[in-house]
């Protein structure tokens, strides 16, 4: 099977968990951005992925030597899928400095040469993270004087644009990260409502009220919880206390349970790990200021560390080459 809804989500938030960590956000040369993106295939993907995938799905990179578009749909092991998606995912400095290679040619995000592969078809959905002309994108709802245009696609420029820009590369906490993803979602239902694309009529769940009895998707009762839900009900109504809920109303009355599930889990780890008072600490700015400074003080020591260990690794590789050979040397001379 192949990775569900839920689950992608899950990877996401963990990746943006972990750029997080760093003052420097992605541009942390500790942060490796495609090394977790491998990870998270190599656990998702199922063994015969290549084979669902070929002729159906269809990849755009970007030749490096030239710049030329490459469309790629036959995929002969799954590995080899693995391998395209990576390259498909490397953006020049914001993925690092060396790009991946395919069948021993180098390759970046097909972004760079053809966002939109096939986009004249009318039978093409468009989708985009930036409000612009694509079926599914953000929606600013004001008018935009000035629109750029880059390999098929037109995007706005908006104040909404540059904010979306800046979270890319220094990823906001994980609730903002939760109502984004619920706008997204609503963007994508609201274009098939338009064009009467669903199969049966879409109903909104509302939360319900904790004093009604009922707790919302994101209510954590605390450690009193084995004492029994309904005393701890009629103690927090007493008190005038009202449970935790971690996401956003729209979240929790929008997006389907599941996915709720995984963004309210995420939410809650990080407050319970402390993040979250961490994070509030270096929103101010004279906070921020000094991480940064500190960090590009640092920078030079954590570079020398990380090549150091870089060329251990490549030591280790090549020697363990160099002694595999030797090995099928002397097995054939005997």
């Amino acid at each position: 099977m192949f990775p569900s809804l839920d689950q992608l989500c899950f990877s996401i938030l963990n990746l943006a968990r972990e750029a997080r960590k760093h003052t420097l956000g992605v541009f942390h040369p500790t942060f490796r951005m495609l090394e977790m993106v491998r990870r998270s295939l190599l656990e998702m993907l199922p063994e015969d992925a290549h084979l669902r995938a070929t002729g159906k799905l269809c990849v755009s990179l970007t030749r490096l030597a030239d710049g030329g578009n490459v469309l790629v749909s036959k995929f002969d092991t799954r590995e080899e899928l693995i391998q395209v998606l990576i390259c498909s995912c490397f953006f020049p400095v914001y993925c690092g400095f060396i790009p991946p290679s395919y069948h021993g040619v180098h390759y970046v995000d097909g972004a760079l040469s053809n966002n939109m592969p096939m986009f004249e078809h009318r039978n093409t959905i468009t989708m985009a993270p930036f409000s612009g002309e694509s079926d599914i994108c953000p929606r600013e709802g004001t008018f935009n004087f000035f629109e750029a245009s880059y390999s098929n696609v037109s995007i706005q420029v908006n104040t909404g644009n540059v904010y979306r820009v800046c979270t890319s590369f220094l990823p906001p906490s994980l609730e903002t990260l939760a109502e984004i993803c619920h706008n997204g979602y609503m963007d994508a239902l609201g274009f098939l409502k338009e064009r009467d694309l669903l199969s049966e009529k879409y109903s909104i769940v509302s939360v319900a009220s904790w004093k009604d009895g009922t707790k919302p998707p994101c209510w954590e009762p605390g450690e009193e919880q084995a004492a029994g839900e309904e005393r701890l009900r009629r103690k927090l109504q007493c008190d005038g206390r009202k449970p935790q809920i971690w996401l956003n109303h729209k979240v929790n009355n929008n997006l389907p349970s599941n996915i709720k599930k995984v963004l309210c889990e995420a939410c809650r780890y990080n407050h319970h790990n402390g993040s979250q008072w961490t994070h509030s600490l270096t929103d101010f700015l004279p906070i921020r200021v000094i991480c940064y400074t500190l960090t590009l003080l640092l920078l030079p020591i954590q570079l020398s560390l990380l090549l150091a260990k870089r060329l251990w690794d490549d030591l280790q590789t090549i020697y363990g080459n160099s002694i595999s050979i030797r090995t099928d040397v002397e097995h054939w001379e005997r």
